[in-house]
């Protein structure tokens, strides 16, 4: 009896210290290690949308940003309305900054973007509208001397953002393509690759990965680009998604996409628990606060995302993984939603959430 009560006592004694064991390597696995960053281990470029003067003025952001980062996207600096704010007018101190920061820490620098219709600038609305054939002439001058500029400096560029409704397969009814139909984006392709003939060359935009009348629409043109010669180089797909997108819809779409032998990047990933309509001020408030559970539910999405971007995208496809911001401090969400949510992988104390581990982890597994 006494062997068979030290035998039992031995047994828990046993299984207490694993389960110590467990948990210490569970904590120290998720402990922060600045030597460690993710593009340390990362096999592919892993990017964060910047303000450049916020992440100057900040140094443990800074820090962050560049133990962790090897390629960098301007959220707002590089776009029309912010390098020509008037006729006859290019600004391009900001960008120069931009790109001293990318060169100085060795980083890729992605320009996004050509021609969106959100950031045209009013002057350029007004008076394209009443002279297309100046319009026209504008958009190739803008395309040509921008990209020019920078030829060799920036490695690839967002040529036509958003240039499809928001759902659905139609083209955006936008001042662009109001103006000079939808010839519009594939001449600004032409224009762009004719003076930097090496950038990758790229359209972008959103519910790709959820929206397959969107997705097919844009693969349908990217087809017909293909079959024309029109040199376009990738495909962009936002990926602000939601925790109840289904994987399995996501990597369908990353499926049909690398089929086309294109480029493809994740240029804006995020990961919302609450939700919204896609509109200015649209979301809606579900969660009011974070917990431990959907912290782990969160990086669980953030692994499979990228395992699915690895697995699925052809290696010689792979242009990268770039987060939309990489702190929930930062995140555009909140202010353009009008809600309260923490959709990206460090907090708003600037400290790694467990979907930064999560996103990590998934570089550690081999790819079969």
């Amino acid at each position: 009896m006494k062997v068979l009560k030290n035998s039992i006592f031995n047994y828990f004694a046993v299984s207490f210290l694993l389960a110590i064991l467990l948990v210490s390597c569970s904590k120290e696995q998720n402990k922060y290690d600045a030597s460690k960053g993710l593009k340390t281990v990362a096999d592919f470029p892993v990017g964060t949308a910047i303000q450049i003067q916020k992440l100057l003025d900040d140094p443990k952001l800074q820090q962050l940003q560049i133990e962790n980062f090897n390629s960098i996207t301007s959220d707002r600096d590089m776009k029309m309305n912010r390098i020509t704010p008037s006729e006859g007018v290019y600004d391009w101190k900001t960008i120069d900054t931009i790109l001293y920061y990318a060169q100085k820490n060795n980083q890729r620098l992605f320009g996004h973007n050509l021609i969106w219709h959100s950031s045209t600038p009013e002057w350029v609305e007004k008076k394209g509208a009443k002279d297309t054939v100046w319009l026209a002439k504008f958009m190739k001058e803008y395309i040509q001397t921008y990209v020019g500029r920078y030829k060799g400096k920036v490695a690839g560029w967002d040529v036509v953002n958003e240039g499809f409704e928001t759902k659905g397969g139609e083209y955006r009814k936008s001042f662009w393509y109001n103006t000079l139909g939808k010839s519009y984006i594939e001449k600004a392709f032409i224009y762009a690759h004719e003076v930097d003939p090496k950038a990758i060359l790229f359209y972008n935009d959103f519910n790709l990965e959820r929206d397959t009348l969107k997705l097919n629409a844009v693969l349908a043109m990217v087809k017909e680009f293909q079959q024309k010669g029109v040199p376009i180089s990738g495909i962009g797909f936002q990926m602000h998604i939601r925790m109840d997108t289904p994987d399995e819809l996501i990597a369908k779409s990353l499926e049909k996409a690398a089929a086309t032998g294109l480029q493809i990047h994740l240029s804006e990933v995020d990961i919302i628990f609450n939700k919204h309509d896609d509109s200015k001020n649209g979301g809606v408030q579900i969660y009011k606060e974070i917990t431990e559970e959907m912290k782990k539910a969160q990086a669980e999405k953030y692994k499979n995302l990228v395992l699915m971007y690895r697995k699925i995208v052809p290696k010689a496809q792979q242009y990268g993984i770039t987060l939309w911001n990489f702190n929930d401090r930062d995140t555009w969400i909140n202010g353009f939603f009008n809600l309260t949510d923490w959709p990206t992988i460090f907090d708003d104390k600037l400290s790694p959430k467990p979907a930064y581990f999560g996103f990590k982890e998934a570089f550690e597994q081999e790819m079969k």
